[in-house]
C-alpha cells in the first residue's frame, strides 16, 4: 500500500511538471492554419542584430533656417505711404511689400535729369567740334575732348539708372520695398504714415522660406559626451502631439550658455504643410548607442500577457509558434530582445494578437 500511494504522488508530480513546461515553452499548434484571407493581412519582420540605441529627451525650440531667411531694410528714408502685408503672410519673390515717399528719391530724380541734360550737351558740343574739324577749324584734339566729356555723362547716367534699379524708384520720389526671396512674413516693424528716418539701422521686415525648419535642442552638461554628429532625432510639439517630425542632429554648437549652463544641437526638418512655426517649444528626442548589439524587432510584434511577453514565430500558414521573450529595452518602434529569440527568425507583426488569442486560448 506505502508503494503504491509513493507511485501515485510521483505520477501526479510529473503531470504538475509537465503541465508547467507547457505553459512557460508553448508548443506549436498543429491544428491551427491560417486562412487565405488572414494570410494576405499578415505582416512579417526578420529579427536583426542591431546596436543597441538608448533615447535622450530635451526641451528646445523651432527656429527657422538662417540660411534662407532675409531681414529686409529701407534703402532710403521717407514717409510710409503704404504698407501691403502684415505678419505671417506668405510673399513672393519679388512683391511690393511697402511703398515710401522719399526726399532722397526726390535728389536722385533730379540727379537723373541733370546727367540726362549733360549728356545732351557733351553729344552737342562733340557735333560742333567734329564740324568745326572737318572744316579745318580746330584741331582733333578738341575733338577728343569732346568725346571724353560724352562718355563721362553716359557714365554718369548709367550709374544714375543703375541706382534705379537697384532702389527700385518710382515716379513720383516713390520708393517701393520688395520681397528679396519668397517666404513668410515673420517680423514686421513698419506701419502706415510712419516716418523712417534715412539713417534708419533697424530692420522693418524679416523674411523667412520654411519648407525646411531647424530645432534646436539644449542639452545637460551630463549629456553632451552622448550627442553626436548624425543621431537620429525625433521631434513633437504642442500643436501636434501625435505627429513625429524625423531628422539627424547635423550640427553641434561647442559652447555653453552661460545662462542655461547647456549646448545647443540642431536638427534639420522637412516642414510639410508648414506645420512647424519660428519660436515653437519642441520635445526633442535624441537616439544615441551605447555600444553594444542585440536582437530587435518591432515593437508592435510584442504581445504582453500575464506580465509576460511574446512573439509570434512565423514559419509557414501551418507552423507558428508562441515564444515567451525577454526584454531588454523598448526604443520608440524598436525592441531589443535579450533572449528567447535567434537572428532571423520571422516574428508576425500585424494580427498578432489574434493569432496568440487563437493559439492560447
Amino acid at each position: 500500500m506505502k508503494h503504491k500511494l509513493i507511485i501515485a504522488i510521483a505520477l501526479v508530480a510529473l503531470s504538475i511538471t509537465s503541465c508547467k513546461k507547457e505553459v512557460e515553452n508553448p508548443e506549436t499548434n498543429t491544428s491551427f492554419a491560417l486562412s487565405d484571407a488572414m494570410l494576405k493581412t499578415t505582416t512579417t519582420d526578420e529579427a536583426q542584430t542591431q546596436p543597441v540605441k538608448n533615447v535622450l529627451s530635451f526641451y528646445g525650440k523651432i527656429t527657422a533656417d538662417n540660411n534662407k531667411m532675409i531681414d529686409v531694410y529701407p534703402l532710403v528714408g521717407g514717409n510710409v505711404i503704404k504698407v501691403n502685408v502684415e505678419l505671417g503672410d506668405y510673399v513672393k519673390k519679388g512683391q511690393v511689400l511697402a511703398t515710401i515717399k522719399s526726399t532722397d528719391i526726390a535728389d536722385f530724380e533730379k540727379q537723373s535729369i541733370d546727367a540726362k541734360n549733360d549728356l545732351l550737351v557733351a553729344k552737342n558740343h562733340l557735333k560742333v567740334a567734329q564740324e568745326l574739324f572737318d572744316g579745318k577749324l580746330n584741331s582733333e584734339s578738341d575733338v577728343l575732348q569732346a568725346k571724353s566729356e560724352v562718355n563721362k555723362a553716359q557714365s554718369q547716367l548709367g550709374k544714375i539708372q543703375e541706382t534705379y534699379k537697384i532702389y527700385n524708384i518710382k515716379a513720383g520720389s516713390i520708393y517701393e520695398v520688395t520681397a528679396p526671396i519668397s517666404g513668410f512674413i515673420i517680423q514686421k516693424s513698419i506701419n502706415q504714415d510712419m516716418l523712417l528716418r534715412s539713417d534708419r539701422s533697424e530692420n522693418i521686415f524679416d523674411i523667412a522660406e520654411i519648407s525646411e525648419v531647424w530645432a534646436l535642442a539644449n542639452i545637460n552638461e551630463i549629456d553632451i559626451n552622448k550627442v553626436k554628429l548624425g543621431i537620429d532625432a525625433d521631434v513633437t510639439t504642442l500643436s501636434y502631439p501625435d505627429k513625429v517630425f524625423k531628422g539627424k542632429v547635423d550640427k553641434i554648437f561647442n559652447v555653453i550658455d552661460p545662462e542655461t549652463k547647456a549646448m545647443q544641437a540642431r536638427v534639420k526638418l522637412q516642414n510639410p504643410g508648414y506645420m512647424l512655426k519660428p519660436d515653437m517649444n519642441a520635445n526633442i528626442k535624441l537616439s544615441y548607442s551605447e555600444g553594444e548589439s542585440m536582437i530587435a524587432v518591432p515593437s508592435k510584434a510584442i504581445v504582453f500577457d500575464k506580465s509576460k511577453n511574446f512573439v509570434m514565430i512565423f514559419k509557414d500558414r501551418n507552423n507558428i509558434e508562441t515564444r515567451q521573450v525577454d526584454v531588454y529595452r523598448v526604443v520608440g518602434d524598436t525592441t531589443y530582445i535579450s533572449s528567447g529569440l535567434k537572428e532571423n527568425e520571422r516574428v508576425i507583426t500585424n494580427n498578432q494578437l489574434f493569432i496568440y488569442r487563437a493559439l492560447n486560448e
